[in-house]
């Protein structure tokens, strides 16, 4: 993180974490007006790959679940990184800025995925870099926000995965439940837009933002779910994260072959679960039908201001909506209870 933004975030009240901003002071008023109210958020969890060079798309087009053409200066996108077998290593999204394509990502996904795309480049004019120190990266949740941003950038973005951008900034519009903006910018053009924002909004830590992906069914893969699951498990084809027209990738066949062949028998679900402990990304669920093995995974959770834990979990459709109960852990551990996604699942 930079130096002198993280000097203004202490002088904010930030308390900070092995990976970025905690909280406030308040962590579970965070987490309540991240769901009713109007809220900004330091992303610096997140980090950035910067992909350049005259062979840069054609590279990234052979590599990711998504078309990269449709990726432009006015348009980011979803998309994921399979191995040979169509079980995706990360996901992440893209956008572009001056000669750079961006795959932003959590920081833990960063080193591996460089050291992966590197394997691959050959005699290819690319150039993969850690670009995590090249903005500043902010997000901003809420009606109010919305227009208090849209008064200090002007033009902001009014459909998910457009982008609009200038010398100062890049806004991308992401999916939420409330209006929902992502922004990458310098220092300065960060704590005035800061300030600006916290007369009438709230700022919150990391994990009130991970609760507003988790409620807008936005799934992330990190270190201990890499290769546990294909695109379709947590549900990247329904967020705009899988081309089915575009040319070859690593695992397209077995992806193209679920799409099209297959009978899909796992996907994701948003659930609460009764704990008090984090649940963690890969944790076992388990079915009463069938305890004698597990019945899903925890994709990611955030602790719920109501009590408990929201998460996304890769469930086995059969247990997930059937009559059986679900458990965290063991059979018998803190009950799972199945929520509504906020996009529709098509029916066979």
């Amino acid at each position: 993180m930079n130096a002198d933004w993280k000097a203004f975030l202490e002088n904010a009240g930030a308390e900070f974490g092995a990976d970025g901003v905690q909280h406030f002071g308040n962590p579970r008023r965070e987490l309540s007006v991240a769901i009713t109210g109007n809220v900004f958020a330091d992303l610096s969890h997140y980090g950035l790959v910067s992909v350049h060079g005259e062979d840069a798309q054609a590279f990234l087009q052979g590599q990711f679940t998504n078309d990269l053409g449709a990726v432009d200066d006015r348009h980011s996108q979803l998309s994921g990184y399979c191995n040979a077998k169509g079980r995706l290593l990360a996901n992440f999204r893209v956008f572009h800025r001056g000669d750079s394509y961006y795959l932003c990502l959590p920081n833990e996904m960063i080193e591996g995925l460089i050291k992966r795309l590197r394997m691959f480049v050959l005699r290819s004019q690319v150039t993969l870099e850690d670009a995590s120190e090249t903005f500043v990266h902010l997000g901003v949740s809420g009606a109010d926000s919305e227009e208090e941003l849209r008064s200090f950038a002007g033009e902001i973005p009014a459909t998910p995965h457009t982008v609009c951008q200038n010398e100062q900034q890049l806004i991308v519009r992401v999916p939420g439940i409330h209006p929902r903006v992502e922004i990458f910018t310098d220092v300065d053009t960060a704590c005035e837009l800061w300030t600006r924002l916290n007369v009438h909004s709230a700022p919150i830590g990391a994990e009130a933002w991970q609760l507003l992906d988790i409620q807008a069914g936005i799934p992330m893969i990190y270190a201990l779910t890499s290769e546990a699951f294909v695109p379709q498990m947590i549900n990247l084809q329904l967020i705009d994260g899988v081309s089915f027209k575009k040319g070859c990738y690593p695992g397209q066949e077995i992806v193209a072959r679920m799409q099209y062949l297959g009978k899909l028998k796992r996907r994701m679900y948003r659930t609460m679960i009764d704990t008090d402990s984090a649940p963690q990304p890969g944790a076992d669920i388990y079915c009463s039908s069938d305890p004698t093995q597990s019945a899903g995974k925890v994709v990611s959770a955030a602790a719920h201001p109501d009590g408990g834990y929201a998460a996304l979990a890769v469930l086995q459709i059969g247990s997930a909506e059937g009559a059986a109960d679900l458990h965290l852990g063991t059979p018998e551990g803190p009950r799972v209870t199945l929520e509504h996604l906020p996009y529709p699942f098509p029916t066979e």
